[in-house]
């Protein structure tokens, strides 16, 4: 078969991005752009590698990521090809007539925060703060405090977070996200919650609505809402946010923005393909609404490289992206960022002088020594062999314990969702465990409406498998008092 395509793919050799993850952006740009489209051939491994001058191997590489994700499928004897399931994108996106948000733009945890809370909890998906590199972290936090009272830096500081800071976000962005992300356009914050927050007011008093998954993540709902917005369900299937019935609401209200956890949906895990982020892109300069991204646990993923954020899309100008270094460490740190354009986040900033005036110095920069001494990469790939192995650990028991319950293992996160039968009385077993002293987190906490449904999210990461094995018996044992 004939594979025509012309190869523009410049290599950055001694680039912070490893070469078969610059492939796998390049090649995901030009299908993003509409220059590869659904069908195309791809050129053979031995032709890539060739072609820029690099090993096989690392061709390869990139085919095998790109396969992953679900950008290209293969053909028995014929090779590699753009994805069939993919849609066709158009040449040139004509920017929208109005603004994303009419004004100009200058923690998962808390489901958990109940005083009374049971000693044993299924957690939403909060990490094992025991795993918790103590000892760096102390060290961290004495040179921070040293370094900063000797120079004289404890005094009011800049509301967008420590510049150091925000320098070692930019970099790991552009290295490990495909971002192309300057320093200026990283807002440091106290943690996800505040950068929805933040995104909320950027909306509020603009007349327009919001639109969330019909189940999502509380505390986001309510931040809109606290903030004066109208919110909007959009159903959601077995692969994330249904597009067709978004572009329905696009035509019917005056959507000022979106908000979407893309990565590991919350609190289902689907990941959300490839073919419905691009169409997510294409809705957003469509109809001109904002795009927020909550990659709220972006590096805790097993079973490939975690997939590029939408913000990495050449037609990202529409997207507001938040992370937290919080769940990489501790929740407890409250450390989080924000990125967007240089107005959203200068606005951003003007908000954090009501609020708060800045964040915590002396945390911003120890986190900054722990990123730039690798400590934080070394930390993630400790707890990603820990965390995998209890997800394993949890899949089993969980299958063991609860025959009844049908899930699919997550690629990555930190939790499980498992779903029921229909007639199943989820709030009658949530009020039996916890009698018994295990806390969970049913379906109707996801729903804006709290209508029953017939699932639970179901942390495994912050329990050792004692622990884990301890609470699935209580939690089976509340399903049996049907």
């Amino acid at each position: 078969m004939l594979r025509n395509w012309q190869l523009i793919i410049t290599l950055e050799r001694k680039g912070e991005l490893a070469l078969h993850l610059q492939i796998v952006q390049a090649i995901v740009q030009e299908i993003r752009r509409g220059r590869l489209v659904a069908g195309d051939a791809l050129p053979g491994s031995r032709a890539l590698a060739n072609a820029l001058s690099i090993n096989r191997k690392t061709a390869v590489q990139a085919y095998e990521e790109l396969l992953a994700q679900g950008w290209i499928e293969t053909r028995p004897r014929k090779g590699a090809f753009v994805s069939a399931a993919l849609p066709n994108v158009s040449h040139s996106l004509n920017p929208p007539s109005e603004e994303p948000l009419a004004a100009p733009l200058t923690s998962r945890s808390a489901l958990n925060a109940d005083e009374d809370k049971p000693l044993l909890q299924f957690s939403d998906g909060v990490p094992d703060t025991r795993l918790v590199p103590f000892n760096a972290i102390s060290r961290a936090f004495r040179h921070a405090i040293v370094s900063s009272s000797r120079a004289n830096q404890l005094a009011y500081g800049d509301p967008r977070g420590s510049a150091r800071l925000r320098a070692a976000v930019a970099q790991m962005l552009r290295a490990e996200r495909g971002m192309a992300v300057a320093d200026e356009q990283v807002c440091i914050v106290r943690g996800s919650q505040m950068g929805i927050y933040l995104s909320a007011q950027l909306l509020a008093g603009s007349g327009r609505s919001i639109a969330l998954e019909t189940l999502s993540y509380p505390p986001a709902r309510e931040a809109f809402r606290a903030c004066g917005l109208t919110v909007i369900d959009v159903q959601q299937d077995a692969q994330g946010m249904d597009l067709d019935h978004l572009e329905k609401l696009c035509q019917q209200h005056r959507l000022g923005a979106v908000y979407t956890t893309p990565h590991h949906q919350f609190p289902t895990t689907v990941m959300l393909p490839v073919e419905r982020r691009m169409r997510l892109l294409e809705l957003s300069t469509k109809y001109g609404f904002t795009i927020i991204e909550d990659d709220y646990d972006h590096e805790f993923h097993f079973s490939h490289s975690p997939m590029l954020p939408l913000a990495s899309a050449q037609a990202a100008e529409n997207v507001i992206h938040i992370g937290s270094l919080s769940k990489v460490l501790a929740p407890g740190l409250r450390v989080g960022y924000l990125v967007a354009p240089r107005p959203i986040v200068d606005r951003c900033a003007e908000q954090i002088m009501l609020i708060d005036r800045q964040g915590n110095a002396i945390t911003e920069l120890a986190v900054e020594e722990l990123m730039r001494d690798g400590e934080v990469k070394r930390h993630i790939r400790r707890a990603l062999k820990i965390y995998q192995a209890r997800r394993d650990h949890a899949v089993g028991q969980v299958a063991k314990h609860l025959p009844q319950a049908e899930f699919t293992v997550p690629p990555g996160g930190l939790a499980l969702w498992l779903r029921f039968p229909p007639a199943t009385p989820m709030r009658e077993i949530e009020a039996r465990a916890q009698h018994a002293g295990l806390g969970i987190l049913p379906g109707y906490r996801f729903s804006g409406r709290g209508e029953d449904i017939p699932a639970l999210r179901l942390g495994y990461a912050s329990m050792n498998s004692g622990e884990f094995d301890h609470a699935i018996a209580l939690l089976a044992k509340a399903f049996k008092r049907e």
